[in-house]
C-alpha cells in the first residue's frame, strides 16, 4: 500500500543575495520585502536544493512520486541532473514519478522557483503580494507500480458524486476511479463517520446506495462519509486510497437566494487570503486551523477563497466546519492573450483535486477582469470556454464570477457564468452608501432572474484610528463599523442576494499599497493581518451571524475623549444589554445587534455592559486636547490604491 514522507526539512537556498542559506520548507523569500510597501519586492528566479536518500522501496513492484503542494509562480525541478517536472501555476498540487532517476543515497533535488514578471502565468496584476518560492509541503510517495491514478493533473484517482434522493432519506453516490492497470479490480467501501460500512460495490464506476443518510448540511452538520478504493490485481491488494464526502444538493433562485438541501440557506460570510506577517503565504496547520476557528467565531457560514486554489488541508477544514465554498482560479484584473492556456490548466487542476469536497458549490471564473484589459473580445471568449469547460467536467456545481467595481450590469462578462457577483465598495472608494440599495435594486430590475451577489465589499478600518465624527476614508476603526452596520442593514432590505462576501476576515499583504499610516497591507479585514485583534466590526458580524451570547463595548481604544458625554455603542446578539458606569447600574435597554447609551465622561469613567452572564467592560478618559495618536498622519498618500 502506498505510504509517504516528507521532504521538507534541510534544504539550501540561494536567494536574490545569492547567499547560501538553510531553510526548511515550506518558505517564502517575500515574507518581509513583500508585505513593507513601496510594490519594490522581489520577483524572479531562486533555487531550492536538498540532498536526500531514497525512500525503502522494492524497484520490481513499486514506484516512487516526487509531489509538491504549491510552488510559487512556475517551477522546474531537476533530479540528480536530469529535468523532470515543469510547471505553471503557483497554487495547485504537481507531482511526478521520479523512480527512475533515483539511487539509493544522496539524491540531488533541485528546484527553481520563479514568481518573476511574465504574460503567461497568472497572476500577474492584482491587489496581493505574490510570494515566491516552494510555501507548501513536500513528498516522496511510494506506490505499487499498479495503483490509482496520479498522474492525471495530479487529482486523487476518485471521483465521488453524492445527491440525497427519495425526499433527502437516502443517499445516491457515483464513484469513478481510475487506474494505471487493466487487469486491476476496484472495489469500493463506504464509510461512516463512526467507521461503520454503510455500502460496498466493485468496478470503476459504480453507483451505491445510503439507506437513511446523514446529509452534509452546512454549520449545523457537516456529516463526512469515507470512500475506500482497494486496486487488487492477481487476487492482491496492491493500492488503496481514501476520501471523504458529503451527501448535500443546492441550488439557487434569483428572488429568493441560496438553498441547502432543499431549505433557504443565505449565504453570509467572508473572503480569505492565506498569507501572515512574517511567514508571507507559507502557512502551517497549525495557522490555518486558526483561521477557521475565528471564521467560525465570527458565525460566517460561507467562505470565498480568494483569489486561486488553497491548500488542500484548508478544504479539508471547509469540509469539516461546514463551510459552503466558492473556489477559484487566479484569472485576475487582466486578461493575457498568451495565459488562455494557463487559465485553463489551472481550471483543470482546480476542478480534478477539489471535486471530492462536500463544501464547494461553485467555480469562480475570474476576478475583477475588465480592470485593464485590452483584447476585450479574445477576454470574452476565453470566459466562455473556461464556463463550458467547467460545466464540462462537473455537471454538478455552477459557475461565477467577480465583476470588477467599474464593470457595469450592462457588460458582457457579468451574463457568461450561471451567477454573478460584483466587488463593491459604495460608501468607502466613492461617497454614498446608499448608493448599494440603489445598485441592487436597479440590476434586480434590469435583470430579475439572474442571480447576484456581492463578492467583495467593505472598507478600510485600523484599530489605532478613531474618531467621534468618523467619515468616509479616515480609515478608524468607527467608520469601518457604521459602513458594515448599512450593508448588513442594506442585504435584509435585500434578501435575493445569493451570497454575501465581506473583503476580508482578516488584513493581508498587498506590497503596492500605502494606506492607514501601514505600507503594504489592505486593512479590509475584520481581524488584523497577525490575527491579534478584533476590530470592532468583526463583533457586529458576530452579532449578526453568531448563536454564542456575547456583548461588545466599540471603540474601547478610543480611551482619551474630549467630549463631556459620549455615545457608548454596544454590539450583541442578545435581546437586552444593560449599563453601569463606575459601578452603578444606569439603564436597560432592549433591541437587536447595536445598542447606545449615553454617558457623562467626568476623568476615568469606567463603563460596563452585562447581558445574563455575558459581560464586557471599558474606561474612558476626558482629555482637554484630542489625543494626536488616533488621526492619520498626513504622508501625502492617504488614499494610494494598488490600480493607481
Amino acid at each position: 500500500m502506498r505510504r509517504s514522507e516528507t521532504l521538507n526539512r534541510g534544504w539550501l537556498f540561494i536567494g536574490p543575495d545569492k547567499k547560501e542559506i538553510a531553510v526548511d520548507v515550506p518558505h517564502t523569500w517575500n515574507a518581509v520585502d513583500g508585505q513593507d510597501g513601496g510594490n519594490d519586492y522581489w520577483r524572479g528566479s531562486c533555487v531550492y536544493t536538498k540532498t536526500f536518500d531514497a525512500p525503502a522501496y522494492d524497484p520490481e513492484t513499486e514506484c516512487v512520486y516526487l509531489e509538491f503542494r504549491g510552488v510559487n509562480a512556475t517551477a522546474d525541478v531537476a533530479l540528480n541532473g536530469e529535468k523532470c517536472i515543469h510547471h505553471d501555476g503557483g497554487y495547485s498540487t504537481f507531482r511526478k514519478d521520479v523512480t527512475g532517476l533515483l539511487k539509493g543515497k544522496d539524491n540531488t533535488l533541485v528546484v527553481i522557483a520563479d514568481n518573476s514578471v511574465n504574460d503567461r502565468v497568472y497572476p500577474q496584476k492584482a491587489d496581493f503580494t505574490f510570494y515566491g518560492g516552494i510555501y507548501r509541503d513536500v513528498y516522496l510517495i511510494v506506490v505499487n507500480k499498479n495503483h490509482f491514478d496520479m498522474d492525471h493533473f495530479s487529482g486523487p484517482g476518485i471521483q465521488i458524486t453524492a445527491k440525497p434522493a427519495e425526499g433527502y432519506k437516502r443517499g445516491d453516490v457515483e464513484i469513478k476511479t481510475w487506474t494505471n492497470c487493466e487487469e486491476g479490480m476496484v472495489s469500493v467501501r463506504i464509510l461512516d463517520a463512526e467507521g461503520k460500512q454503510v455500502a460496498e460495490g466493485k468496478g470503476t464506476e459504480l453507483h451505491l446506495d445510503i439507506p437513511d443518510v446523514h446529509l452534509w448540511n452546512g454549520l449545523e452538520s457537516p456529516y463526512l462519509y469515507t470512500a475506500v478504493a482497494t486496486l487488487t490485481v492477481d487476487g492482491k491488494a496492491v493500492d488503496e486510497i481514501t476520501s471523504r464526502f458529503g451527501v448535500r444538493d443546492f441550488h439557487y433562485h434569483p428572488k429568493t437566494g441560496f438553498y441547502l438541501n432543499g431549505k433557504s440557506y443565505p449565504l453570509r460570510g467572508v473572503s480569505r487570503h492565506q498569507d501572515r506577517r512574517g511567514v508571507g503565504n507559507a502557512l502551517t496547520k497549525d495557522m490555518h486551523r486558526e483561521d477557521m476557528d475565528l471564521i467560525c467565531e465570527v458565525g460566517a457560514n460561507t467562505i470565498r477563497l480568494a483569489h486561486y486554489q488553497h491548500d488542500q488541508y484548508f478544504y479539508d477544514l471547509c469540509d469539516e466546519r461546514g463551510m459552503v465554498v466558492w473556489a477559484e482560479i487566479p484569472y485576475i484584473s487582466e486578461h493575457m492573450p498568451g495565459g488562455r492556456e494557463n487559465t485553463i490548466s489551472q481550471m483543470k487542476e482546480l476542478i480534478i483535486q477539489n471535486y471530492n469536497h462536500p463544501s464547494i458549490v461553485c467555480w469562480g471564473v475570474s476576478n475583477e477582469i475588465t480592470i485593464s484589459t485590452k483584447d476585450k473580445q479574445d477576454m470574452l471568449d476565453n470566459h466562455h470556454v473556461l464556463n463550458d469547460l467547467v460545466h464540462d467536467m462537473d455537471k454538478t456545481r455552477f459557475t461565477t464570477l467577480a465583476c470588477y467595481a467599474m464593470c457595469g450590469p450592462f457588460n458582457k462578462v457579468a451574463h457568461i457564468t450561471d451567477v454573478v457577483s460584483w466587488n463593491l465598495y459604495l460608501g468607502w472608494y466613492v461617497p454614498g452608501l446608499w448608493l448599494n440599495d440603489v445598485w441592487m435594486r436597479f440590476f434586480h430590475l434590469v435583470y430579475p432572474g439572474r442571480c447576484l451577489g456581492y463578492s467583495e465589499y467593505g472598507c478600510e478600518g485600523m484599530p489605532n484610528l478613531h474618531s467621534s465624527h468618523p467619515h468616509r476614508g479616515d480609515h478608524t476603526e468607527e467608520y469601518q463599523a457604521i459602513y458594515h452596520e448599512y450593508l448588513l442593514k442594506c442585504f435584509e432590505r435585500n434578501p435575493y442576494m445569493w451570497a454575501t462576501h465581506v473583503w476580508n476576515m482578516f488584513d493581508f499583504a498587498a506590497d503596492a499599497r500605502n494606506q492607514g499610516g501601514e505600507p503594504g497591507m489592505n486593512h479590509k479585514g475584520l481581524m488584523t493581518f497577525d490575527r491579534k485583534t478584533k476590530k470592532d466590526s468583526f463583533y457586529l458580524y458576530k452579532a449578526y451571524w453568531s448563536q454564542e451570547p456575547f456583548v461588545h463595548i466599540c471603540s474601547k481604544r478610543y480611551a482619551d475623549r474630549t467630549e463631556k458625554e459620549i455615545t457608548v455603542k454596544v454590539y450583541s446578539n442578545q435581546n437586552e444589554v444593560t449599563l453601569f458606569v463606575n459601578g452603578q447600574q444606569k439603564e436597560t435597554k432592549y433591541g437587536s445587534k447595536v445598542f447606545t447609551f449615553i454617558v457623562p465622561l467626568n476623568d476615568v469613567t469606567k463603563v460596563r455592559v452585562a447581558s445574563g452572564e455575558c459581560g464586557d467592560e471599558a474606561s474612558f478618559r476626558h482629555v482637554n486636547t484630542p489625543n494626536p495618536a488616533y488621526s492619520l498622519k498626513d504622508s501625502g498618500d492617504k488614499g494610494a490604491n494598488w490600480t493607481k
